[in-house]
């Protein structure tokens, strides 16, 4: 199985499959080797790559959404999930407001917000992953299923947000934190990672970590790549994810996936 990250290693640095990736997994997936799509966005958000990678609609296929927290058949069965409970969303609401962060809280469906001044991030994130907005008050959002959360806001401003970390701990019994782009502080509910929604789609197809190879770029991909048997960080990946890897490839504007499939799956 080979486990890939979307943005910045899958797609390249204008979010575009390029056409030696597309050849590199058409061939791993004509040898039989699972091509999991691994990412912090929601299926919908996944749709039209599945859709160039021939691996939409599949009963057979799977794909790993909203950094863990929902294991999915490409044809949209769920295999795994695991929510974020609406006392942990009233926290991170408070908290974000406490130190004054862009927030936005995610359903399968649908991006909430409780901030009439939207974020310019949360907008961003609406056009990638093709969901719309809505304006919920925190009460309003007691009966919505949410999955994940994000604090999104100018790199600069989450530094500082994260300097004082001390809000933050107080919820790390319960939330899982994850800074998957500079701009990104995601949350999920507690031991929500790639690596564990892998762990368990291994489980789920009587695999082991030893036949997973994991590529990825930024922060939340570290706990897949220290899951797989073999962990390739692009060429453009953050220093710590490089630092945990066994292999490095290309980048994203190099072809760095079909460079590690050829080489590590294909060994061609």
């Amino acid at each position: 199985m080979i486990a890939i990250d979307i943005d910045d290693t899958l797609v390249n640095s204008e979010k575009k499959l390029t056409p030696a990736v597309k050849q590199a997994i058409a061939q791993a997936k004509k040898s039989g080797i699972k091509v999991v799509i691994c990412t912090g966005r929601p299926l919908s958000g996944v749709v039209s790559l599945l859709h160039q990678l021939g691996l939409e609609e599949q009963d057979d296929q799977y794909v790993v959404g909203f950094g863990g927290a929902l294991v999915q058949t490409t044809s949209g069965k769920v295999l795994s999930a695991a929510p974020l409970s609406y006392s942990d969303y009233v926290d991170l609401e408070y908290l974000a407001r406490k130190k004054g962060l862009h927030f936005h809280a995610i359903s399968k469906d649908r991006i909430y917000t409780a901030d009439r001044d939207l974020g310019k991030y949360t907008v961003y994130e609406s056009r990638l992953v093709s969901l719309g907005i809505s304006y919920r008050t925190p009460a309003e959002m007691q009966h919505i299923k949410l999955i994940k959360a994000m604090f999104i806001d100018e790199p600069a401003v989450l530094d500082a947000a994260l300097k004082n970390y001390s809000d933050f701990a107080q919820l790390t019994d319960r939330v899982t934190f994850t800074r998957s782009t500079p701009f990104y502080y995601e949350a999920n509910a507690k031991g929500v990672t790639k690596g564990s929604a892998l762990k368990k789609l291994c489980t789920l197809l009587d695999m082991t970590a030893a036949n997973l190879m994991a590529i990825g770029d930024g922060g939340n991909d570290l706990s897949m790549l220290e899951f797989a048997g073999l962990g390739v960080a692009m060429g453009n990946a953050i220093p710590e994810l490089k630092e945990v890897a066994q292999a490095i490839t290309t980048d994203c504007d190099h072809d760095g996936v079909a460079v590690a499939i050829k080489k590590y799956a294909l060994h061609a």
